[in-house]
């Protein structure tokens, strides 16, 4: 296994809200991902400024002070393809929910909230929530450089045997 990876954490882009209209009623939209070298994208929403992806990624961390970045962009056939804002996910304050080790918490049962701030991309307040024996925490991200738009997305850590974890990192 490979000792430079920490775990890995489940992106899931779950949508689109209000995203802007590069196109002439509509956008084709679809998020590109990045976090340091690893680069990953959903598949394109056809004319749809509220689109629902639903997509699962797998992101290996190696150093929690790498934001996972997102790229909104309008699909064009024949010109380059259009920016419709960005955002960033901090996620040490879900890591730091996360090594709180909990254990038979009903689901629902919020750890942390996390409020909007001028070094966030978040929209409205989010917590870390239990869900089947693990913390997970959904955000809706303001979208950066681009006149409206926000994203739904939601992050989950998931601890992989060889890999260093998460009980030496400092956050």
């Amino acid at each position: 296994m490979d000792n430079t990876v920490l775990g890995i954490l489940k992106l899931r882009i779950k949508r689109g809200i209000d995203l802007a209209i590069r196109d002439a009623r509509a956008s084709d939209p679809y998020v590109v991902v990045k976090m340091g070298d690893q680069h990953m994208k959903t598949r394109v929403i056809k004319n749809n400024c509220n689109p629902t992806w639903n997509e699962e990624m797998t992101l290996f961390v190696k150093n929690v002070e790498t934001p996972i970045q997102l790229t909104v962009f309008d699909k064009d056939t024949f010109t380059v393809d259009d920016k419709m804002g960005e955002a960033e996910i901090d996620f040490k304050p879900f890591l730091k929910c996360k090594k709180m080790e909990m254990k038979n918490l009903p689901n629902g049962c919020a750890l942390k909230r996390i409020q909007p701030s001028r070094t966030n991309y978040l929209s409205e307040e989010s917590s870390c929530i239990w869900k089947d024996g693990d913390v997970i925490q959904e955000m809706i991200l303001r979208l950066k450089n681009v006149e409206k738009g926000e994203l739904v997305v939601e992050i989950e850590w998931v601890d992989v045997i060889g890999f260093r974890g998460l009980s030496h990192v400092k956050l």
